[in-house]
This record gives C-alpha cells, sequence and structure tokens, in this order.
C-alpha cells in the first residue's frame, strides 16, 4: 500500500531469504523497494540496519515498527523470567531499539511518521498471555510519551492496535489449539473467536491488509492532525468505549 502510494520502502525481518521472497512477490520499480535482514533484540544488528538504510535511500521520514511475537503463555505462575525476558526483549524492547536507531534521521526534515504495532491487549489484558499484554501495554506508553515530546518538530507517533489478524503467528496458534483440542483449525479458529474474544463482533480473524489501510493513512498528509492516538482495528474486541 505505501509502495502504491509512491513511498520508497525498505522491509526489515529475521531472515533474508523470506525477505527477498516477499520483496519478489510485492514486484515493485526498480529503486523503490529494499530488503535488509536484522534482529531487533541486537542493538549491533538494529545499527548495521540503519547503516544499510541509509546508504540505500538515505534519511527515513517513516518508520513503521511491526515485529512481535506471541511470546510466553499460561498463567502468571506458569511463566518464568525467561518467558518475561524473551517477550519484552522483542515486544517492547525491539521498537525501543528500532526507534532510537532511526529517531535521529526522522527528526531531520521537519515532517516524519511513527507508526507502532500495539494490540487489543495492551488497554485489555488476558490471563494466559500477561507478559504479551504487558509489552504492548508499554508500546501504547511508549507512543503516547514519544508523541508529546516530537509533535512539535513535525515528526508525528501513532499506533495501531490489531486483533487476531491471519498472520503465520496466529496460524501458529490456532495450529496448536487445533490439536489439543483435536479439531481442524477451522474449528479452532471457531472455538477461540467464542470462548476467547467474544466482543470480535464479525467473527472470523481480520486480514493483514486491513490493518495496513489504516498504518498507510497514519502516514500520510492526511493524518496530519493525528499524534498520540491508538487506532484498533479489532472488530470490536475490546469491550470498552
Amino acid at each position: 500500500m505505501l509502495l502504491a502510494e509512491g513511498v520508497t520502502v525498505v522491509i526489515t525481518d529475521l531472515e533474508q531469504d523470506s525477505l527477498e521472497e516477499a520483496a519478489a512477490k510485492l514486484d515493485a520499480k526498480e529503486g523503490t523497494l529494499f530488503a535488509f535482514s536484522a534482529d531487533v533484540t541486537s542493538i549491533p544488528s538494529i545499527s548495521s540496519l540503519k547503516d544499510q538504510v541509509i546508504a540505500a535511500v538515505g534519511d527515513i521520514d517513516i518508520l513503521v515498527q511491526c515485529s512481535g511475537i506471541t511470546g510466553a503463555q499460561g498463567f502468571f505462575h506458569e511463566i518464568d523470567d525467561e518467558g518475561w525476558t524473551k517477550t519484552i526483549e522483542v515486544d517492547l524492547m525491539g521498537p525501543v531499539r528500532l526507534i532510537s536507531a532511526f529517531l535521529p534521521s526522522l527528526r531531520k526534515g521537519g515532517w516524519g511518521r511513527i507508526v507502532l504495532t500495539a494490540s487489543e491487549d495492551g488497554v485489555q489484558p488476558y490471563d494466559d498471555e500477561i507478559p504479551y499484554c504487558s509489552a504492548k501495554a508499554g508500546v501504547l506508553a511508549l507512543m503516547k510519551g514519544l508523541s508529546r515530546t516530537y509533535a512539535p518538530e513535525g515528526v508525528l507517533v501513532n499506533a495501531v492496535s490489531p486483533a487476531f489478524i491471519h498472520t503465520p503467528m496466529t496460524d501458529a496458534m490456532m495450529e496448536k489449539r487445533a490439536e489439543e483440542e483435536g479439531s481442524s483449525v477451522d474449528e479452532a479458529i471457531e472455538s477461540f473467536l467464542t470462548e476467547k474474544r467474544p466482543y470480535m463482533a464479525l467473527k472470523r480473524r481480520g486480514e493483514p491488509e486491513e490493518v495496513a489501510a489504516v498504518m498507510t493513512f497514519l502516514c500520510s498528509q492526511q493524518a496530519s492532525f493525528i499524534n498520540g492516538a491508538n487506532y484498533r482495528v479489532d472488530s470490536g474486541a475490546v469491550a470498552s468505549i
């Protein structure tokens, strides 16, 4: 969607092979799409990513942070320190490190956008994934704090909070649930929606494109008066106003 709007895009993930496969599927015009691997739990890796990005496209104007894992699951008394640490490392410290690396670049132009990926879990915690919920609540606090500091410089900071989107992460969750229930994946999805996400009125998983549309809007000039906001893309999953 960003490519369609004329944005030069850099995509990043852990594995270079999967990145190149994604880049090939996007079929972008030459010079408008770059793919560099990085690990958000590693400061040297993010520093290398920054150097590659600046060498390829110069200082950036838009940063969309999407990396995340489900992390340690289970009730609080079942999760050890390592489970908490790994979840926080990716889901909260990942955004912190990425923003720290690219903020100097974003501040140079007088116009910028940072969009963070939070979650419905950040405002409506669930008892069997508290580390993830805590990390995403932290992402929302990070977003709000950054928005107050850098908006006067023209860098607007917002978050998007999806719920149960059709991604490899939720695929893995549903495959595990199907195995535990002795059911098909479709049946596992149906039971999950009924038992765990009763307020998702559309009764289905969201699609990545439905999240991307909101992110693309927040990256645009049309969102010029939106700052410090959390946009829920959740089919009504959060029960409160």
